[in-house]
């Protein structure tokens, strides 16, 4: 499971010394926590689709905070945000470009607009941008 991949990569951070990403796997492993705290209440398992979501908003939220640091000109928080983005994307599965979305839709009968969202939701969450599914789907639709 990516929370115990997670887990030992937070172990060898702290044999290494390495500050940065301690940092990012601890917020990560919070956050990580907290959501199965809430998926427990509400009966539920906290699965590798919820966990690479957390992994997807993270980086987002990252991206953000870097963007701000850049605007102020502080250059050393700008290189530490970059290595804990890379850090979290390389235990993010590969995105679907839009050429595999595309063949997806090309092989699904019914190629209505909810149809296919439900398709894409239900066996590719997390692989792909639903934003980009959407887009794929009008250029195929017309």
């Amino acid at each position: 499971m990516l929370y115990e991949q997670l887990k030992k990569a937070n172990i060898e951070a702290l044999k290494q010394k390495d500050a940065n990403k301690r940092a990012i796997l601890s917020v990560l492993l919070n956050k990580i926590k907290l959501a199965e705290i809430d998926k427990r209440t509400s009966g539920g398992e906290l699965t590798d689709v919820d966990i690479v979501s957390i992994l997807q908003k993270s980086v987002k939220e990252l991206n953000e905070e870097r963007n701000a640091f850049e605007t102020a000109g502080r250059a050393e928080m700008v290189e530490s945000l970059n290595g804990q983005i890379a850090f979290v994307e390389s235990y993010l599965p590969k995105m679907m470009t839009a050429e595999e979305i595309k063949a997806e839709i090309e092989k699904l009968e019914d190629k209505s607009v909810p149809f296919v969202m439900k398709h894409f939701k239900a066996n590719f969450q997390g692989k792909c941008d639903m934003r980009e599914v959407q887009a794929v789907l009008k250029s195929i639709n017309g």
